[in-house]
């Protein structure tokens, strides 16, 4: 089985509509993908109604959240969306984007970057806005030759010039909500520093110990070094190892199933999870 448990579209900051992208995943010959948007489900019943025979969607969400000052993201498996507490949070989380992306745009033309919010929502279109649609505007404009390029500290990195804070939950009440709501947590891409501060191992071990499932090892921000050390960490705290492309179509280099989920983790997942189950496509229209 070819697996891939972490992927966004339009209703975040990917750039292909949830059809899309389980249409791409199908020709890619994936045969689960997960959808795990920022913060949101909203592309969840599209990429259903469209799911192609032979793919099965894993519902999900990569929630936003925050230690001790630095940013971190919690892949949530197979929750039930509508368990009111997380969707609460999640409601609250993305309705601090749009007041964060107008602080950045303003520090943006401090700057002298003539970068607007039209600009800005315009690209966002549908989706829940974030720095990636104010990188991808940086990049319209000729500021900078690519979307990652715009995530270091001159401009949009954490503690950038631009950079501006918005709500993020804390970890460890990101991980009761997901498990109250059935459903399963991993720690995304954990030692990404390319993308700023990461956290210690140490307050890896500390999730571990309230419940975190699993760490993202096998992703594109991690060198093969930093994956074997991720690789021993898990193994010593009895976590699982998922593996996945992050994909967001063209905004990022990554291909769908560029890093993938041993089947056997996948299998653990799905019986973990009591919020929602694996949908099995039938052949959408």
């Amino acid at each position: 089985m070819r697996i891939d448990l972490h992927t966004h579209s339009t209703a975040s900051d990917g750039t292909d509509t949830p059809a899309e992208l389980v249409r791409k995943a199908a020709a890619a010959g994936l045969d689960v993908i997960a959808l795990t948007d920022h913060d949101t489900t909203r592309g969840h019943a599209e990429a259903l109604a469209v799911l192609p025979a032979g793919l099965t969607l894993v519902t999900g969400a990569e929630l936003s959240c925050r230690l001790d000052g630095v940013s971190m993201h919690m892949l949530a498996y197979l929750f039930d969306p509508e368990e009111p507490a997380l969707l609460a949070e999640r409601e609250l989380v993305r309705d601090d984007r749009v007041p964060r992306a107008k602080g950045m745009i303003a520090k943006l033309n401090a700057l002298g970057v003539p970068v607007t919010w039209e600009q800005v929502a315009r690209i966002a279109g549908d989706g829940s806005v974030g720095r990636p649609h104010v990188a991808t505007a940086l990049v319209e404009l000729g500021v900078v030759p690519s979307v990652s390029d715009a995530f270091t500290q001159e401009w949009l990195a954490d503690g950038g010039r631009a950079y501006m804070e918005k709500h993020e939950t804390d970890p460890f009440v990101a991980l009761r909500l997901v498990k109250n709501a059935g459903g399963v947590a991993v720690f995304a891409h954990p030692a990404a520093d390319k993308r700023g501060r990461t956290v210690p191992e140490s307050a890896i071990a500390d999730l571990a110990g309230a419940g975190l499932d699993g760490i993202e090892v096998d992703h594109m921000d991690h060198d093969p070094e930093t994956r074997a050390r991720l690789r021993g960490l898990a193994k010593e705290l009895g976590l699982l190892v998922t593996g996945s492309s992050d994909y967001h179509g063209s905004r990022k280099t990554c291909v769908l199933g560029e890093f993938m989920t041993d089947p056997e983790v996948y299998g653990e997942i799905t019986r973990r999870a009591t919020g929602a189950f694996p949908v099995p496509g039938a052949g959408g229209v």
